[in-house]
């Protein structure tokens, strides 16, 4: 790459925003060019290195069009609401943008997709490498096992995580639903409790744990007659999503307009 990346992480001062500037700064074809955390957050002010060791030369800010400013990508990881105002933000600047956030409403999902026509966007429940392929390995397993196997989906996530199920979860559901033909819309059970009956052949039911540090870990379980097929990826480190998010981050720099996922990314259509 000619001249690095230049690029801004929002929520610097979270969990997922001390990874995402660990590796920006030992990546060289990027450079850290804004910082951006939450009104009120006591690292304003400061080097956004600071918190690392280091000496960055950026200092975290609330301010959205100062930290934008002839940028050329943000990555964020926050909430919702707070991805509703970068996206609007990041359609001013004409800068590119990596969504990892999840919990988004159908309104705000098609928000995100309007927005793809004025900037280059990747938005993944799940950045991992590893999940993209799990997603296409969830897909051919129902393709293969499409009568009398029961899909059941498992996934857990720390205590801090306030969304459930997660955006991995559903996306997996959505690979799963989408092979054999339904919607996952009218077909996703999500909990049971009392009598519920017998199990419904045609639903995939969702299962969430939450608690201590779990980074995330999801399973796909195909339920037959006699044998389980059960395929399941670990998260041990939130490495691993950061550094599929600067690989979008990369991915972008030769579009313009456009919405992406992290299929995309690898090139796995």
């Amino acid at each position: 790459m000619a001249n690095p990346l230049k690029v801004v992480i929002a929520g610097c001062s979270g969990r997922m925003g001390h990874v995402l500037l660990e590796c920006v700064f030992a990546d060289n074809d990027l450079v850290l060019h804004g910082a951006l955390d939450r009104v009120g957050s006591p690292q304003l002010g400061r080097d956004a290195g600071e918190q690392l060791g280091q000496v960055s030369g950026v200092s975290m800010t609330d301010n959205i069009d100062d930290a934008l400013k002839n940028a050329d990508v943000l990555v964020d990881f926050t909430r919702p609401e707070a991805s509703m105002l970068y996206l609007d933000a990041c359609q001013k600047h004409q800068v590119k943008m990596i969504i990892g956030t999840t919990g988004f409403s159908s309104e705000q999902k098609l928000a995100i997709e309007a927005a793809s026509k004025n900037i280059a966007i990747v938005f993944a429940p799940n950045m991992s490498v590893g999940v993209t392929l799990l997603i296409n390995l969830v897909q051919s397993a129902a393709k293969v096992l499409n009568e009398g196997y029961d899909i059941e989906i498992i996934e857990a996530h720390h205590r801090h995580k306030v969304d459930a199920p997660s955006g991995t979860a559903l996306r997996l559901g959505e690979a799963a639903a989408s092979a054999l033909g339904r919607n996952l819309e009218e077909c996703a059970i999500y909990g049971r409790e009392g009598v519920t009956g017998e199990r419904d052949p045609s639903t995939i039911g969702f299962a969430t744990v939450r608690g201590g540090d779990v980074v995330g870990d999801h399973t796909v379980l195909f339920a037959g007659i006699g044998e389980r097929v059960e395929l399941t990826h670990k998260a041990s480190s939130r490495a691993t999503f950061a550094l599929g998010a600067l690989r979008a981050a990369k991915f972008l720099s030769g579009k313009s307009t456009g919405l992406f996922d992290m299929q995309d990314v690898l090139n796995l259509r």
